[in-house]
């Protein structure tokens, strides 16, 4: 059985362990792979694994032994599913590894915006607490979270996770999913549709999945039913939102922030709006990679391809 891995970095930059998935087979690890490199370094995989790298229609046919597709994380639009379906590829992906992860990092964010803990500390350093007349410095306003409502697009996983820290802060919770008569025994939570999550929330979460549906659903009209000054993350998907849009409100201080974890192009162009833009902070696209969450994603990934093997294989998508 020969496995071929197109990206483990990000995964595994040499802080676990690849001797597990090396015992399935042969196993060849690549670093990176570029685009014009996929079909080569494939030819003869039965097993791809893959996080970020594209398989397309193209691709698949020019694989004759392939049999498996493993994503090395949650979604799977990088897949050409109907392409592999034809040729009764199993895709598999790897959930709820890194739900407890995201969560910490949505309020990371959210705390950073609302505490400026990152800014006063860099002010200290620079001498502002050392030149001020009074033993209390700040030059920015400060928020309690307590008694404010945070709208959470999307339930899943992660949405839930996020809700649970937010009722710990005090917080009342709305949220919107497309199946609410799933969660009807959860206290403290009430279901929206999205137009009144937006108008509603002081803080609004993205943590819903990118699809036809969800792309842009923060544009220019969204935008405008919010809050004066309302606080948006995304941990989700770039494309979840217009960055133009969202730029534009940040320049125009009708939004109050923006936090984001995630960009349209990753690594982004140089000429995206939100780089310049107004109170927006942007992680690389870290909420999903602590050092627990990236061990279990390769424990998944693991599973997944012993399940495969025998013949009863599991996290299934195609």
């Amino acid at each position: 059985m020969k496995i071929v891995v197109l990206d483990g970095y990000t995964l595994n930059n040499g802080d676990l362990d690849w001797g597990p998935l090396k015992a399935l087979g042969t196993c060849i690890i690549h670093q990176r792979t570029g685009a014009d490199q996929i079909i080569e370094r494939a030819r003869d995989a039965e097993i791809i694994l893959t996080n970020k790298v594209p398989i397309s229609a193209e691709t698949i046919s020019a694989l004759p032994h392939l049999r498996y597709i493993g994503v090395l994380a949650t979604g799977v639009n990088i897949i050409d599913l109907d392409a592999a379906k034809e040729r009764d590829i199993i895709v598999t992906n790897a959930p709820g590894y890194s739900s407890d992860s995201v969560a910490q990092l949505v309020f990371a964010l959210l705390l950073e915006m609302v505490q400026q803990v990152g800014h006063h500390a860099w002010m200290v350093k620079k001498g502002a607490w050392v030149n001020c007349e009074d033993f209390s410095f700040r030059d920015r306003p400060l928020t309690e979270l307590a008694g404010k409502t945070i709208g959470i697009v999307g339930y899943g996983e992660i949405g839930r996770r996020v809700a649970t820290i937010a009722r710990a802060f005090g917080m009342q919770v709305l949220a919107q999913t497309a199946h609410p008569e799933k969660y009807q025994k959860e206290q403290g939570i009430t279901f929206v549709d999205v137009e009144r999550l937006f108008t509603d929330s002081d803080v609004i979460s993205l943590n819903c999945p990118l699809t036809a549906e969800t792309n842009h659903l923060v544009n220019t009209a969204r935008l405008a039913r919010v809050k004066q000054g309302a606080l948006l993350i995304n941990t989700g998907r770039g494309q979840l939102v217009d960055e133009a849009a969202v730029a534009q409100a940040l320049e125009d201080g009708y939004l109050g922030g923006y936090a984001t974890d995630v960009l349209s192009t990753e690594p982004p162009r140089a000429d995206n709006p939100l780089l310049s833009a107004s109170n927006c902070i942007i992680t690389p696209h870290i909420a999903w990679a602590t050092m627990e969450a990236r061990a279990r994603l390769l424990d998944m990934v693991v599973g997944n391809i012993e399940a495969f093997l025998a013949g009863e294989p599991r996290n299934r998508v195609v």
